[in-house]
Parts: structure tokens; C-alpha cells; sequence
């Protein structure tokens, strides 16, 4: 009545006999749980051409959200989380998989979520959040609860390290039944959703700053010519990454086995991630691509 018959609410709530604050109310909550979505088609801005452009040079859907350029970082990644949260909602369906990783982008899209009921549909820790100071489980736990919370599905934790010690003891730990049975669950992923990790960004991401990495790890990513992670596993600026030494020691999934996964949604805020992204887009990682428009320009403009 509202949106598609331009009825007033008053109007509506005469034909429903009930209040006009009830009729707002019910509006509000139709936004909230995403029945119903606001699409803005303003022609001032250059989201739709870069949207294109990078559909064109990338091959994957993307989604720019117009963001100012004098907003601090923080702000900039709360408008893409908002988007990645709407984006993300519609396309979440009954009996899906979808791996989840953690970290700063995450986290901020997780608090953004409408709500969208399915059925026997499970969310799946991507990889371990553990390290020597903590076992990383109320951070990522909490990520995955907003994500199974949002959509009605069981969650699965993946109570390991983000990174073994020695790459031996990560193949033991992989026979292990226990272990496998989360590994099974990655390996039928309907969907993926990560961010793309980076030494350098205006906010540092959660895998660099908290303590996972010492600096020989950090001197041998640069020695190795890495620029970026999804989910801790490390690729280089051409996507390689198949003989990355500290790959062999991560719990994230394998980027082969992510490449089989038929939705994989890549969410980034800050240009300064750019040769983590390029590299991600080299690697072939995403289908679905949101970030900001600050971000796509660079990206369209430094190919």
C-alpha cells in the first residue's frame, strides 16, 4: 500500500483500522528484516560506470557505494558494511553453506545484518582465530553468532590456531575426525564471505595487528613479495600462491578449494588495501566485489 499504491499512512491505517504509529512502526520493521530495500539511482555520482568498468575488466559483480572522501576510515568501512549487509541478505538462501571469515571488515558487516529466516542452513568458520595470546574464540565466535543469529542457521566454530607453529603439525591435526568434520562442511560451501587482508590500511587488519604474526613472519611475507590474505591465506600481487611457506602452516581454506565455491563475496573499505585486492582479483578469489567508491577508482584507474 505504501510503496507501490502511494497510499499515506494515514490512509493505511484507516483501511486496516489501526494507528498511524503502528503503520509507521510495521514500515520501519519491513526495512529492518529486509522485506523491503531503498535503491537511490542518484546521476550525480560515478558508482554505476565504475560498477561496469570493473564487471567488464574483473569479470565480477560489483557493488560501489558512493562514500565521501572527507569521512575518516572507520566511517568509510560502516557505509560499505551497511551495503555488504543489504547486499548480502537477498542472496542468502535455504540449505546453503557459507563460510564466514573473521576480521575488522567482518566484524563491522556481522553488526549490520537484517534479519532473513532459511532452513537447515549452516554458517562455517573459515579458518582459526587462535594465537599465542588468545584463542581468538570470543572474537570470532561472536561474528559467526550476529551471521547464524541473522539467518536462522546453526553455526560451526573451527577451534584451531590461524596458524600452526610447524607445518607437520597442522597435517596431523587435519586427520583428526573431529577436525575433518569441519573441513567436510568448507569443502560443500555454497558461499564464501571475506574480506581481503592488508599490512597497510587505515585500519589494520585484525590478522596483522593482533598479535599473529611475529616480525619473522612479517620479514618473510615481504621477502616473499606478498601483498594480501583472505581468510590468512597469502597470495602475491599476480595471485600466486601455491609455494608461500607460511601457507603451509595457516588453517584458512586452501584458495583452490575457495575457487570451487560458486558465490564468494569479497568486501573491502580503504584504497589502501588495493594491492591486497588486486592481488585477490589476480588470484580469480571473488565473484561479488562491494567496496567504496574511493577504492574502485583506484582499482579501474591503476590497471
Amino acid at each position: 500500500m505504501y510503496y507501490l499504491q502511494d497510499l499515506t499512512m494515514n490512509a493505511i491505517a484507516r483501511e486496516l483500522r489501526t494507528s498511524r504509529s503502528t503503520v509507521s512502526r510495521l514500515l520501519s520493521l519491513a526495512r529492518d528484516t529486509g522485506l523491503v530495500e531503498i535503491q537511490v539511482n542518484n546521476p550525480a555520482h560515478r558508482a554505476p560506470y565504475l560498477e561496469h568498468e570493473i564487471r567488464r575488466r574483473f569479470g565480477v559483480e560489483a557493488h560501489v557505494v558512493p562514500v565521501s572522501d572527507l569521512i575518516s576510515d572507520s566511517e568509510a568501512l560502516d557505509r560499505v558494511a551497511i551495503q555488504a549487509a543489504r547486499t548480502i541478505g537477498p542472496l542468502v538462501d535455504s540449505n546453503a553453506i557459507i563460510g564466514v571469515a573473521w576480521g575488522s571488515t567482518l566484524s563491522a558487516v556481522s553488526q549490520h545484518l537484517s534479519r532473513r529466516i532459511t532452513h537447515d542452513s549452516t554458517i562455517v568458520q573459515l579458518n582459526g582465530a587462535g594465537n599465542t595470546q588468545t584463542t581468538g574464540i570470543a572474537y570470532a565466535s561472536e561474528i559467526l553468532r550476529r551471521f547464524g543469529h541473522a539467518y536462522g542457521a546453526r553455526v560451526e566454530q573451527f577451534p584451531v590456531p590461524a596458524f600452526f607453529d610447524h607445518a607437520d603439525t597442522k597435517t596431523a591435526m587435519w586427520a583428526e575426525r573431529s577436525v575433518q568434520r569441519i573441513l567436510g562442511l568448507q569443502q560443500r560451501m555454497t558461499m564464501a564471505i571475506f574480506g581481503v587482508g592488508s599490512t597497510n590500511s587505515g585500519i589494520p587488519s585484525h590478522v596483522y595487528s593482533g598479535g599473529y604474526l611475529d616480525d619473522a613472519d612479517l620479514r618473510a611475507l615481504d621477502a616473499e613479495g606478498v601483498v594480501g590474505d583472505v581468510a590468512t591465506m597469502f597470495f602475491r600481487s599476480d595471485g600466486s600462491h601455491q609455494d608461500l611457506q607460511i601457507n603451509q602452516r595457516s588453517t584458512g581454506p586452501d584458495l583452490e578449494l575457495l575457487l570451487r565455491v560458486p558465490r564468494r563475496i569479497c568486501i573491502v573499505s580503504g584504497e589502501t588495501k588495493i594491492s591486497g585486492l588486486r592481488g585477490a582479483l589476480a588470484a580469480g578469489l571473488p565473484t561479488d566485489l562491494i567496496l567504496d567508491e574511493a577504492t574502485a577508482r583506484w582499482l579501474v584507474q591503476e590497471v
